[in-house]
């Protein structure tokens, strides 16, 4: 249970009524509203973050207390949910916040409280407002006293659960936003096609419009009679039926129409499970000649190309009696001697009243022993710690409903055992089962889908859950309205039970008010067509998933949210009766998907999202599901069962949740790994980049070396034959090359420096220094020149001009680039010069 708030003084169970101790019968404790701070201050509503898109307040009640948890806060009433936000946290309140569609009924009460105080007898009253979920909750708010604040919410939920029209839904309001909704026919279409064998085929609405989707293969064909709903307003406008069968005949024998149609079938086996609605025999047992050649062509296939036909089974949902019953207003059941090698199965599964009943007394119970009940009690302080431990439920039947009474989980088992049987028919004997109850879209939409789920490994993955709802419960008429409590086209809608003031003294639980159990309520309900039906079959899916928890490639929360989701009419999917009047009312353009809005949810965290079953396994369960009798004993739905009323306990199964958040370390681990795996590998790319670039490195240093060693003995070489021409050349290292010239017969010793250029003078080195050359020239003879330059000119140039002097820096030595004397030595002059061999020649 919630802890106090500490922002309040007083808690409403701190003041006990009368005496100290409590005992088995319960009490309700004096509420100190005088310590609630009122909230005077004025609030933006344009400001609410919490608000959705297109949803607006419509009313407001401050200082109000949610009895379940001991909790004040701010109660809005919007035009899509009654919403509870916390004072202290300014959160909002999930048990408190409950979307108008969800609410089943709602009642206004005052309960008496005798005063504490020893000078007076008098008693004072509180009023409440008790809110009875379809969902499994019941809460109770408490208003402040001698305000208008009640009135003010319950006549904006008297106007707002019940909208006179189908349009002023909130579906409507809000439209399709980002969750648009594209055809349900073309996917009704793709789905025909998958199980014809000819799944390559995409529909389009092109192909709808042209009538070109009418496909088949030898046993099935996709028929279009109902293209304009003239033979069927309940039922899709295409039908899978027998090759070679019409089937017009047949829609008059048949409740509302609803001929034998093919819900799925096994192209390999020729195995076939349809479904309808009874048959009209009436009292006198009447026959239909076109009726029974249907039905016989389901079985017309032999089987494995033998002489022997396979088995027709007829299972109508319903029990024995009932069935007979029906006969007296014309429907009935079927004969075995009037169908052909046929036998005659009755499930006895209960129609929409006794579920409707069943699970207000289900509510009841969870409530009634709740942590959270709508009394403000915990169970345990309810009915008394020595008592608790015994677990005799049986005991408590007379003054509470119990889980054994309500009869719930039996009424999920029968479904489930029903479903079980059939899917056995059709995956061990290859039979045809046709399947039906009164209307066909009750109890033979729970049988037919669920038995689809076992069969078909397709229809466990989240594509092939939507494609199964929208076949076997949206295209062939449930009718959602009805059953969810909603306006029909007709803009009729269900008249939700209230009772307008209930006043009664203390009793030993002041709230408890059964949700379905009063006369009224009884009345009331047998009045209307509301009936929990898909939630119960629902049910029945996580019962296989509890299981099978490798079987399905969804999670128990994707099963919870879907209900909500449903239940909530947010979205346009779930909305009017039929395939028919939501193409009337334009649902599929002017409200949102629900099938986007999860795929969208899903799509924010990949794999690791909730809605994904940590456990699935498309190898281990690959084929059909086939449970044996005692693996279909089923147990409460921990994740929607308990939500409300024991909401720590809800969470104490969730062995998943743990799983998954190991898993989700386990992936950013592995995450973690590839990325490091991934440096590594840059790492190691970069190591063998730099590896080439080390050999390319040494390559060019030993190219370098070798051009230095080429360079040396090519400057050897030089200087050997400026030798040979009575030369000294020395090399020094200086910013000037120097040219020393002696004459032994001028007795004269000049030396001559010549200034160099840079751009000219500076030569490639390894420490990048310049190199001087300094050559000596001694003369055996007198040179002809009176110039010590110009007798070197004379000895070693044999570019110079005859009859002229030295053209330097015009000369064609100089244009080579060839600087014998003072400047860079260019090898590579050298080489292009003719050096004629009389130089080398001794004399």
């Amino acid at each position: 249970m919630a802890a106090s708030r500490p922002s309040r003084s007083v808690s409403a169970r701190d003041i006990s009524i009368g005496c100290e101790r409590l005992d088995g019968a319960g009490s309700w404790d004096t509420l100190e509203w005088t310590k609630i701070e009122p909230v005077t201050r004025s609030v933006s509503h344009a400001n609410f973050e919490f608000l959705l898109e297109a949803e607006r307040v419509l009313d407001e009640g401050h200082g109000v207390v949610l009895v379940n948890t001991d909790e004040a806060g701010t109660l809005f009433v919007t035009n899509f949910r009654l919403l509870f936000l916390s004072d202290g946290t300014r959160n909002i309140v999930p048990l408190g916040t409950i979307p108008l569609a969800t609410i089943e009924k709602f009642n206004k009460m005052v309960v008496k409280i005798q005063s504490t105080s020893r000078n007076t007898n008098k008693s004072s009253s509180r009023r409440l407002l008790q809110i009875i979920g379809k969902d499994m909750r019941i809460i109770v708010f408490c208003f402040r006293p001698r305000t208008k604040q009640r009135r003010a919410i319950f006549d904006a939920l008297s106007r707002c659960t019940k909208p006179e029209r189908i349009w002023d839904l909130y579906a409507f309001t809000c439209g399709p936003s980002k969750f648009s909704n594209l055809s349900p026919k073309v996917r009704l279409l793709n789905e025909y096609f998958r199980l014809l064998g000819k799944g390559f085929h995409h529909a389009s609405m092109r192909m709808i419009e042209d009538g070109s989707f009418t496909m088949s293969n030898d046993s099935w064909r996709i028929s279009d009679i109902n293209f304009n709903y003239s033979l069927c307003q309940s039922y899709p406008f295409a039908l899978l039926v027998p090759k070679s069968v019409r089937i017009i005949q047949a829609s008059n024998f048949r409740a509302r129409s609803r001929v034998p149609a093919v819900s799925w079938c096994n192209p390999e086996t020729g195995a076939v499970l349809a479904r309808s609605s009874q048959p009209l025999v009436g009292i006198m047992n009447t026959r239909s000649t076109a009726d029974e050649k249907l039905v016989a062509a389901l079985c017309a296939q032999l089987i494995d190309g033998k002489d022997s036909r396979r088995k027709l089974y007829i299972a109508d949902a319903r029990p024995r009696k009932n069935a007979l019953a029906n006969g007296a207003m014309g429907g009935g059941s079927e004969s075995s001697s009037n169908y052909f090698q046929s036998e005659i199965v009755f499930f006895g599964i209960d129609n929409i009243h006794a579920m409707r009943e069943s699970f207000a007394r289900f509510r009841d119970y969870l409530d009634t022993h709740g942590a959270a009940s709508s009394d403000g009690m915990s169970s345990f302080l309810r009915h008394g710690g020595w008592t608790w431990g015994g677990g005799n439920l049986s005991s408590m039947s007379a003054s509470v409903s119990t889980l054994g009474d309500s009869g719930w989980l039996i009424h999920v088992q029968s479904v489930l055992a029903g479903s079980a049987w059939i899917a056995a028919r059709v995956a061990l004997e290859s039979a045809a089962v046709l399947v039906h109850c009164s209307d066909g879209w009750d109890r033979t939409s729970q049988l037919v889908s669920l038995a689809n789920l076992m069969l078909d490994p397709y229809y466990r993955t989240f594509t092939g859950f939507q494609a199964l709802v929208e076949k076997d419960w949206l295209a062939f008429g449930h009718p959602f309205s009805d059953r969810v409590g909603m306006p029909s086209i007709s803009g009729s809608s269900f008249e939700l039970s209230r009772n307008a003031s209930s006043t009664g003294s203390f009793s030993s639980s002041p709230l408890r008010q059964s949700s379905g159990s009063s006369q009224a309520s009884n009345s009331s309900h047998a009045q209307n067509n509301y009936s929990p039906i898909f939630l119960q079959w629902v049910d029945c899916v996580s019962q296989l998933l509890r299981v099978y928890p490798f079987a399905f490639e969804f999670s128990s929360n994707f099963l919870v949210d879907f209900l909500d989701c449903v239940l909530s009419c947010r979205f346009g999917n779930f909305l009017c009766n039929s395939e028919k009047e939501r193409q009337i009312c334009g649902v599929d353009e002017s409200c949102g998907c629900l099938w986007a809005y999860l795929a969208d949810m899903r799509s924010s965290e990949g794999r690791s999202h909730a809605h994904y079953n940590l456990f699935y396994d498309t190898l281990k369960h690959n084929g059909p599901l086939l449970p044996p009798a005692a693996a279909l004993a089923p147990t409460l739905w921990p994740q929607f069962h308990l939500r409300w009323a024991c909401p720590f306990e809800s969470q104490a199964g969730e062995l998943e949740a743990e799983c998954r958040n190991m898993a989700i370390k386990f992936s950013e681990l592995q995450k973690a790994k590839e990325v490091a795996e991934m440096k590594a590998k840059e790492y190691l790319a970069a190591m063998e980049i730099l590896n080439v670039d080390l050999q390319n490195e040494k390559q060019v240093s030993s190219s370098a070396m070798n051009l230095a060693k080429r360079a040396s003995k090519e400057n050897a070489a030089i200087q050997r034959a400026v030798q040979s021409l009575g030369c000294r050349v020395n090399f020094t290292n200086s910013s000037d090359s120097t040219v020393d010239v002696e004459s032994s017969l001028m007795e004269t010793s000049q030396r001559l420096s010549l200034p160099r250029r840079e751009s000219e003078y500076t030569m490639e080195h390894n420490d990048r220094s310049d190199l001087s050359v300094s050559i000596t020239v001694e003369a055996d003879d007198v040179a002809p020149s009176s110039s010590p330059l110009g007798q070197v000119c004379e000895t070693l140039c044999p570019l110079r001009t005859q009859g002229r002097g030295c053209q330097w820096p015009d000369a064609a030595c100089a244009q080579l680039g060839s600087q014998f004397i003072g400047l860079k030595a260019n090898f590579d002059a050298f080489d292009r010069l003719s050096i004629y061999d009389r130089y080398f020649k001794s004399e």
